[in-house]
């Protein structure tokens, strides 16, 4: 039972930072917050994606260029270019890293106030730290695993992040439904999304890219991290920006 709960526990804790740090802050600034708030949030994002930990810099750059170039060849992650979603996340690994280690050239436009702390994501990124948290994980299913199937949510906690990002960028593309006509294949996989805490409502996403609230649409499309980030904001942790779209106009 206490595995479970862990998974359950990883499995939203880090689906939020990314969703609400990498996702909204880094790559879509729909809110501002100070330079500590932003440290102490690198640093929880790196306790909650543990050993599938993604930089801010590399992650929001990454994801600005999917949206300028959704589903053609020059997209990092798109099912129309890639056979399976391994090869689409390996793919989209080997261009993260690029990014995130300064290999290649990027436009300035995708770089424009994206998020960085190099000496933190230089230890955060390094093997020492994936290799500190997948032994620190092991550990707690050797002392709280009770039967041996619950070892195979092992490799689940492991990588959890690149999992994430498949649930989303390929099959956001292939399967659900859409409130918008786009020139991509974008779709809502949800209509409660009450496994992806909001990412699911991708087709709004990609119509709204600045809008801070994912869902909305209809009145069953609940953005969870939305939600929270309101709270944030009225406690003064955050600052989000006032957004208001008619999207009844846009259907």
């Amino acid at each position: 039972m206490l595995i479970l709960l862990f998974v359950i526990v990883m499995w939203y804790s880090g689906l939020f930072f990314q969703s609400f740090f990498l996702h909204r802050y880094a790559a879509h600034q729909t809110f501002t917050m100070s330079k500590t708030a932003e440290k102490i949030t690198f640093v929880l994002t790196w306790i909650f994606q543990g050993p599938s930990y993604l930089s801010a810099y590399g992650y929001g750059i990454m994801h600005r260029m999917h949206h300028a170039y959704t589903d053609t060849d020059k997209d990092p992650h798109s099912p129309s270019y890639d056979e399976n979603p391994f090869a689409m996340m390996w793919k989209t690994k080997n261009i993260y890293q690029d990014i995130n280690n300064d290999r290649v050239e990027v436009d300035a436009k995708f770089k424009k106030n994206v998020p960085q702390w190099k000496r933190f994501d230089a230890f955060a990124s390094s093997r020492f730290s994936r290799v500190l948290w997948g032994v620190l994980y092991i550990t707690f299913f050797a002392v709280f695993a009770t039967a041996w199937w619950q070892w195979l949510f092992l490799p689940v906690v492991l990588a959890m992040a690149p999992i994430h990002g498949v649930i989303i960028n390929w099959f956001g593309h292939i399967s659900g439904y859409r409130n918008f006509k786009t020139k991509d294949t974008s779709k809502n996989l949800f209509r409660f999304d009450f496994l992806m805490m909001g990412e699911g409502y991708h087709n709004n996403h990609h119509k709204f890219g600045s809008r801070p609230n994912f869902g909305g649409v209809r009145w069953y499309e609940i953005d969870v991290t939305y939600l929270i980030m309101r709270f944030l904001h009225r406690i003064n942790l955050i600052q989000m920006k006032p957004i208001k779209i008619d999207v009844q106009r846009h259907r």
